[in-house]
């Protein structure tokens, strides 16, 4: 099998991803809370979100006929066995997309399945306009045409830190998540809650803030925008400090300067120091 030419294969991403946003922004404008559906605990998808992830698969299916599909929910050919995975949030961010609030994103990511790595990451923020990318053997990331990098701040103390809170979570987990969000909110420039891990992550690979940390997510969630902010210069861990980020349901993404001291904040005892 002949290696796709990925920078070229990632614009055509870019453009699905664009088409995909403009789909949800003109269906913003006449959308009613009405039209949502419950999928669990404060847990909500629309119509949007699955007419986005068939228009995605759609496109992605002739693009790369071999791969197979991880996306939220639940469309396109799932197949293990598959050379490279398609995982898609075709709309990161429903409940602030269901009340009117930004942000929210299309996220669109490819693992090879071999390697166990990503290689196409593309997270387009749908208010904004702003479509952040990468791809393997890019010199960096970029985000609508121009070159991004992660901050350089050298302190917490400086640091604007993005997290989320999942629900159905453990309550210790809870409280541990809690403990550092108020400790962040007096000892850094604050905690923000986007509603977003895309963006959250993205966010951090240009610099708009300088740490993110989660857990309980899905590969959808992640995969894209991980990559993003490893290709800008970031350092990205689960909660152990490994590299199971992507599968693994947890991660933190940070600037080089205060890595370890965020990784220490939210990972607790079960830190170990990174080496990416």
């Amino acid at each position: 099998m002949v290696r796709p030419d990925w920078e070229q294969m990632c614009c055509r991403v870019r453009q699905i991803a664009d088409e995909a946003a403009a789909y949800i922004a003109a269906e913003r404008k006449r959308f009613t809370t009405d039209k949502v559906e419950v999928k669990g605990t404060h847990n909500f998808v629309s119509y949007v979100d699955k007419g986005a992830e068939k228009m995605i698969i759609a496109a992605l299916e002739k693009l790369l006929p071999e791969a197979g599909f991880i996306a939220e929910e639940g469309s396109g050919r799932s197949d293990d066995h598959a050379p490279y995975q398609w995982i898609i949030d075709p709309l990161d961010g429903t409940t602030n997309f269901v009340h009117g609030l930004p942000p929210y994103a299309v996220s669109i990511a490819l693992w090879d399945t071999q390697a166990r790595e990503t290689v196409i990451g593309v997270v387009h923020e749908v208010t904004l306009r702003e479509c952040f990318y990468t791809w393997k053997g890019a010199a960096g990331a970029f985000l609508n045409g121009e070159a991004i990098r992660v901050s350089e701040v050298a302190d917490v103390d400086d640091a604007l830190v993005l997290t989320g809170l999942a629900y159905g979570l453990d309550e210790s987990v809870v409280r541990h998540f809690e403990n550092s969000f108020a400790y962040f909110n007096r000892h850094s420039h604050g905690a923000r809650r986007l509603g977003s891990a895309a963006t959250d992550l993205v966010y951090v690979a240009c610099g708009r803030a300088d740490a993110f940390y989660h857990i309980n997510l899905s590969p959808w969630d992640v995969a894209a925008g991980a990559f993003i902010v490893r290709q800008a210069g970031g350092c990205v861990t689960d909660f152990a400090g490994g590299d199971d980020y992507v599968f693994g349901r947890s991660v933190v993404a940070a600037a080089p300067a205060v890595r370890d001291e965020i990784f220490r904040l939210v990972a607790g005892p079960r830190f170990t120091k990174c080496g990416c």
